[in-house]
């Protein structure tokens, strides 16, 4: 009776044991085994295959004591089979995948918006606040510095599956940021909200958004991330035009309320809605230093790096040069950044869809570097309110391409998706050091040429040129001199 009774017990276990195996991946199940393949291994030397399996099997324990042993690492598999499901190729559109995008487009909204729109903010605190160009660009510096950097630890706790904690957290922290610039009074109060504490909570938001977006599309990458990108359009379109339109009327501190409750509509349904579809990759480091180890990748990081060097002192000066320079009143140098934000809505697409279409991301990269490195160095020749708008559109279209394609070019040399985000953290951590510095530079060049915007120009246009070099060289590591290769 009493054997009866243990037989009963055993198959019963068996059973259920044999479920849980069911679930989890072949390899793991092997590595349940591992140490009983050893011990085979070394009691029967070079027997064959079949009869190799056949000792495993002979060898599995049947005695109660050491059978807790065998159910504990198959448990411990079971519970963590998630973080080992291969959810398939990314599925390129559907309900979900789209609204993955809308949702994104909202963070950027919210993020590169500002970024975009901070020449009006440019102006009215270099007046406002009686600080130079210079120092007031420290804030939209800090702003991009910590919005990229504090991509790193985002980025790899989004791997880690703690996207939702991390985002929720920027949300907030972007949220108080502005209702606290509202109430700002002096030059510190403004940098430590606007520029460090908002730089946070962007920071915390937007790497995580791109990494989990690019995981939804393949073929329709570009386009995705394209539509996303124009976030940063819109943003900066809607923000200035709030700032230049309430200002006058209920004063700095109600304009930043009425803003931050903007952003805390458009942010609150990416707290429901965004969903990781990778499964998580609980360990790892912060860096992949083996990534450096790839010379197309280490080529691209530096051509970025020189890229974001140059990228942001048009968006910062533009209104200033044309209020300063060309003697344009405070409202016209307002529409200066309108245009060149509007013009980037179709910045963003109209390359991105060639991306997809025909050229890979990076090919189509090039040539937008290209013009807007020569942009830069015709605004040297700027000197009539004609010229200045002309400037606006040119620079604002392919400056725009640059920002858009930047990430799906990344991703292009990224072969493990469950990595992406951890690389891309990785390169804005690099480009938020030119970031924050190739504002504050070109306002120091400005000051010492006594207003005059020449070195300033030559800084931005020998910067871009720099960088379309060694993306060059990037290219060829992966394809070669091929012109006519996709990549």
């Amino acid at each position: 009776m009493g054997l009866s009774a243990e037989s009963s017990t055993q198959q019963i276990e068996a059973r259920d044991l044999e479920k849980a195996v069911a679930a989890i991946p072949i390899s793991s199940y092997a590595e349940v085994l591992s140490g009983e393949k050893d011990g085979s291994q070394a009691q029967s030397g070079s027997s064959s295959d079949h009869d190799h399996g056949a000792g495993e099997i002979s060898k599995i324990p049947t005695n109660t004591v050491e059978r807790p042993g065998v159910l504990e690492k198959t448990l411990s598999l079971v519970r963590t089979r998630e973080s080992n499901f291969d959810p398939g190729p990314p599925p390129d559109g559907g309900y979900h995948a789209w609204l993955q995008v809308a949702l994104t487009h909202m963070v950027i909204f919210n993020t590169w918006g500002f970024v975009n729109g901070f020449g009006v903010f440019q102006s009215y605190y270099t007046e406002a606040l009686k600080r130079s160009p210079s120092d007031i660009s420290w804030i939209g510096g800090t702003q991009i510095f910590l919005l990229f950097f504090i991509g790193t630890f985002s980025g790899r706790a989004t791997d880690a599956g703690y996207f939702k904690a991390v985002w929720s957290a920027g949300a907030v922290i972007i949220i108080f940021s502005i209702f606290m610039t509202s109430l700002c009074k002096t030059y510190w109060q403004t940098f430590l909200s606007q520029g460090i504490c908002m730089g946070i909570g962007s920071g915390l938001i937007f790497c995580p958004s791109v990494a989990l977006l690019t995981s939804y599309f393949a073929r329709r990458r570009s386009l995705a991330i394209a539509i996303t990108a124009s976030g940063s359009a819109t943003g900066g379109i809607v923000y200035p035009v709030l700032v230049q339109q309430l200002l006058p009327k209920i004063g700095f501190g109600w304009t930043m309320r009425v803003i931050g409750l903007i952003t805390a509509v458009t942010l609150t349904p990416g707290f429901f809605f965004l969903r990781q579809r990778i499964p998580p990759r609980r360990t790892g480091p912060f860096f992949e230093l083996q990534a450096f180890r790839e010379p197309a990748y280490t080529l691209y990081a530096v051509a970025m790096f020189l890229n974001f060097w140059a990228l942001y002192i048009a968006f910062f000066y533009v209104g200033s040069f044309g209020r300063n320079v060309i003697g344009l009143s405070q409202k016209d140098s307002i529409n200066l950044i309108l245009i060149i934000n509007c013009v980037g809505i179709f910045g963003r697409l109209i390359p991105c869809y060639i991306s997809d279409w025909k050229s890979g991301p990076i090919n189509a990269l090039i040539p937008c570097t290209v013009v807007a490195g020569a942009t830069l160095f015709g605004w040297i020749g700027v000197k009539r309110e004609p010229s200045l708008y002309a400037f606006s559109i040119v620079y604002g279209f392919f400056a725009a391409g640059i920002q858009a394609l930047f990430p799906s070019a990344l991703t292009s040399l990224t072969t493990d998706l469950r990595k992406s985000g951890i690389r891309f953290g990785m390169t804005l951590s690099i480009v938020s050091f030119s970031s924050l510095t190739g504002s504050p530079i070109a306002g120091a060049l400005i000051a010492l040429r006594d207003g005059d915007f020449l070195y300033a120009q030559i800084f931005a246009g020998l910067s871009m040129f720099l960088s379309l070099a060694v993306l060059l060289f990037s290219r060829s590591k992966v394809v070669g001199w091929k012109l006519k290769a996709r990549v």
